[in-house]
């Protein structure tokens, strides 16, 4: 494109498929997707890394494709000037030597970041996207900290998961008002790390339901037995749910899972979902979703090596914002999702107890309208299976 805009990426750690690899590097070198390999409509322009790790490739990337490193967040968001001289910024706050706290919590600096970016916005009196990957914060005070800093400067604001642009199959996409009942997501790995991708699988498919998304009034957490002996609806879900992982094993999830997670949310509108952690039995996510009159199931399919094609498909959407000025969908899902987390650990931590959430209840919004860019196929194809 004739002078693209020019986007800098803010991030923690730049080392072999770390998220900032998996996402930065396509800003460099292209995506590659099902219908080929596509090169970059904006210019990655300056980068800043918090840390720089012993496996780092940034450096070297950087250089071999005339990216500036500054050596602060200032300076990138600047190129080195007195003002802001970006079109965009994405928020890569994943990896690095970074504390977790006493519940379990990975402790990155994402609101930090956040809060220096919009201190460049401020002072410049113009702001510009902004793409936080992942949950907003580790905490709920940061997230809605981030969200409300955001709306009082008109920042266009994305974040989130891969997860909602991957792969499905069989494809499923539920029509804007659908009269669903409950939902599951099922996932695997860290409580906290991929437990807000089960998040995010389930709310990108609920949030479409008749009404949209009215809010959540409360959150438990549970593991172990007290997965299988619970009531909540959602959990009856999780055979069909697992019935569409093409990967399952033979065995059932008891006896192929010994130590379950579950998170139960209750929604204000007397909708409820769940998100079945099923470490040992699946190493894949997917989905249900049951309505008065059926039920419909899907996988949500990662690519597990190089190019992690998944993230072209993040990436490409994100890069539609930088483009537009428009975000392709609602900050308020990760909004929403990065609370129920903090809400999933707070309750784990004391006991698995059911803790009310008035500070999620009024999170309130509606889903996309325009489809979104993802991947037509029901696996990787085409440029996506040519390794970076």
């Amino acid at each position: 494109m004739t002078n693209p805009k020019k986007i800098a990426a803010i991030i923690t750690t730049y080392f072999p498929h770390s998220h900032a690899d998996v996402i930065a590097t396509k800003y460099m070198k292209g995506f590659p997707t099902d219908a080929g390999h596509q090169m970059p409509r904006v210019e990655l322009a300056s980068f800043y890394s918090d840390q720089v790790d012993s496996r780092d490739i940034g450096i070297e990337l950087a250089a071999a494709h005339n990216v500036p490193i500054y050596p602060s967040i200032r300076q990138a968001l600047t190129l080195g000037g007195d003002k802001l001289a970006v079109d965009g910024v994405l928020l890569i706050g994943e990896h690095g030597d970074y504390p977790h706290n006493e519940l379990g919590q990975h402790m990155y600096p994402r609101c930090y970041m956040f809060e220096q970016i919009c201190g460049v916005f401020a002072a410049s009196r113009r702001a510009v996207p902004v793409f936080c990957d992942k949950h907003l914060a580790y905490n709920w005070d940061d997230a809605n900290w981030m969200y409300q800093r955001a709306k009082t400067l008109n920042v266009p604001f994305m974040a989130g998961s891969s997860l909602p642009l991957c792969w499905r199959k069989p494809f499923l996409e539920h029509p804007m008002d659908t009269p669903l009942e409950t939902a599951i997501a099922i996932g695997y790995g860290g409580i906290e790390s991929y437990g807000f991708h089960a998040l995010e699988t389930v709310q990108c498919m609920s949030e479409r339901r008749q009404g949209g998304e009215s809010g959540v009034v409360a959150v438990q957490c549970l593991e172990g037995d007290a997965v299988w002996k619970t009531a909540h609806p959602a959990l009856a879900l999780a055979e069909t749910a697992c019935a569409q992982i093409e990967a399952s094993p033979d065995s059932t999830m008891q006896d192929g899972c010994p130590n379950p997670a579950a998170f139960l949310l209750w929604h204000r509108d007397g909708f409820q979902s769940a998100v079945l952690m099923l470490n040992g039995y699946s190493t894949e996510f997917a989905y249900a979703g049951q309505t008065a009159n059926k039920t419909e199931a899907t996988e949500f399919y990662l690519q597990k090596g190089p190019p992690h094609a998944h993230f072209s498909y993040l990436s490409l959407n994100i890069e539609e914002m930088f483009v537009t000025g428009k975000p392709q969908y609602p900050v308020e899902r990760t909004l929403l999702t990065t609370g129920v987390l903090d809400a999933v650990m707070h309750s784990r931590h004391q006991g698995h107890t059911r803790l009310e959430t008035p500070h999620l209840a009024n999170i309130a919004y509606r889903s996309y309208e325009k489809p979104l860019i993802r991947p037509t196929a029901p696996r990787p194809e085409g440029a996506t299976l040519i390794s970076e």
